[in-house]
């Protein structure tokens, strides 16, 4: 009896024990699913409102104005033709979208971004020629931002924005000067007599900078016929117009750059005759900004060894 008694307090203290353990572990296993459920809630919550799982919009259900902002920048990395074109093109297609309002606030940009808005607008309005587009401007609106402005029906301004700068830039630095000043001698190889195109460590060659202000000016002609499609025989040529200037708001009228005063919401009671706004633009999701940032960092590393660009500014 004596012998026995041991083994059973051993086994009530092992079974205790056992039992012990395994409430510890369900609680810690119940512990781990819901702090997994809230961590799951919360970047689902923070995706969404990232925009993660894109901003693509559903059809709404009563007419309404389609709102579409260009700001900033026009270029591949800020305002892009791609996401501007998207947003435009799920606005036109919504059956319930009675007036597209495009609001503008940009100095400009790339020819090219800027050229391939002003297309789509065109084509956008003869495939959908009962819905009208109407351009609406903050700030500025200028150079490639009056560009793209060029394709809307009607441009709406603030009589203090300011409005045109219709022209063609191409800068950058010369080093040459610097460079003889430390000592530092330049040594460009290339195949091809001009590859070295406005290289800013070279001395300017005359013929290269000739080639340079013929492109430019192809392109500056290719955006004046933009504006005097656009705006036909409401523009008031004058001497200046097309010198890069810009105007405030107030002068852009009377010089048929721009039609009226309005804002966007005045614009889609009084001129699209539908005050409901849905806004169409599309929005970068929190991937797509992490991998823009990247592309911006290794660009910036980048940026010093880049030629001259080329912007309507």
């Amino acid at each position: 009896m004596n012998e026995q008694q041991p083994n059973w307090e051993r086994e009530v203290l092992e079974k205790l024990a056992m039992s012990a353990i395994q409430e510890q572990r369900r609680t810690r296993h119940w512990g781990i699913l819901f702090k997994t459920l809230g961590f799951l809630y919360l970047f689902i919550v923070l995706f969404l409102a990232a925009g993660w799982f894109g901003s693509d919009g559903v059809s709404i259900p009563k007419a309404h104005t389609a709102l579409i902002d260009l700001q900033g920048v026009i270029s591949s990395d800020e305002a892009s033709a791609d996401s501007v074109i998207g947003s435009l093109q799920g606005a036109f297609e919504d059956k319930k979208t009675k007036g597209v309002i495009l609001r503008i606030n940009s100095p400009g940009g790339s020819p090219v971004q800027a050229g391939q808005i002003y297309d789509e607008i065109k084509r956008l309005r003869a495939l959908h020629p009962n819905i009208p587009l109407y351009a609406v401007v903050d700030d500025i609106c200028a150079s490639g931002g009056y560009y793209v402005a060029a394709g809307a029906d009607k441009i709406f301004v603030d009589k203090a924005s300011l409005v045109g700068s219709i022209g063609v830039l191409m800068d950058g630095f010369g080093f040459t000067h610097t460079m003889e000043k430390l000592g530092v001698e330049r040594r460009l190889l290339t195949a091809g007599e001009n590859k070295g195109f406005l290289d800013p460590f070279s001395p300017v060659d005359p013929r290269q900078q000739a080639f340079a202000k013929q492109m430019l000016e192809e392109i500056h002609g290719q955006f004046i016929a933009v504006v005097r499609e656009g705006r036909g025989k409401r523009l008031k040529e004058t001497p200046e117009m097309f010198s890069g200037l810009v105007w405030s708001g107030e002068k852009s009228i009377q010089l048929g750059l721009s039609d009226g005063l309005g804002t966007v919401e005045s614009v889609a009671r009084d001129v699209v005759k539908a005050e409901d706004i849905v806004d169409y633009t599309q929005h970068e999701g929190l991937a797509e900004r992490l991998v823009g940032r990247l592309g911006v960092t290794l660009g910036k590393a980048w940026a010093p060894f880049e030629k001259s660009g080329l912007v309507l500014r």
